[in-house]
């Protein structure tokens, strides 16, 4: 896949669609290195993004490789974002059909907060609660409604 990957750029990953923001196709890409766990490469694409999507993938590439720390630095440069809306929908929907530790709760209440997941993330990093499922769910969820966003936003620009 490292390939495949090496050899996409902005221009061939949308063609034959126009680009609207070239920052947001950059996201994409950024995300497709991450989906791909190809860590440093989607890190080196999202420091250069100078937007609250090239701090939201920073951000989720540190939570993954796991450097949480580092994860909150960047979701404190994202602020708020259009993705958590439907994000907290999902993480509860989610939470709801499964029998979750006290730490996970917050999740039912349906409004997304990227500093308590990177805490819950932490805490199932090091088994202090278990719900690694539950996480992994959700983070995939998070990945695709991130990519959607960029994607539709790459073409119709924001």
């Amino acid at each position: 896949m490292r390939s495949k990957l090496a050899g996409l750029t902005v221009k061939s990953a949308f063609a034959p669609e126009k680009i609207q923001d070239l920052d947001l196709a950059q996201a994409c890409l950024s995300g497709l290195w991450l989906y791909h766990d190809f860590l440093d490469e989607s890190h080196k694409i999202s420091q250069d993004l100078e937007t609250a999507e090239g701090s939201y993938w920073h951000g989720l590439m540190h939570r993954r490789e796991p450097d949480f720390g580092n994860s909150k630095y960047w979701f404190r440069r994202v602020g708020r974002h259009e993705v958590f809306e439907p994000l907290g929908q999902v993480a509860a929907e989610l939470a709801g059909q499964e029998d979750i530790p006290r730490e996970a709760r917050f999740l039912l209440a349906g409004n997304w907060d990227p500093f308590a997941f990177i805490d819950l993330c932490e805490q199932s990093y090091h088994g202090r609660v278990s719900c690694e499922k539950l996480c992994r769910l959700i983070l995939e969820q998070e990945w695709r409604l991130l990519f959607d966003f960029c994607y539709q936003h790459a073409l119709k620009g924001k």
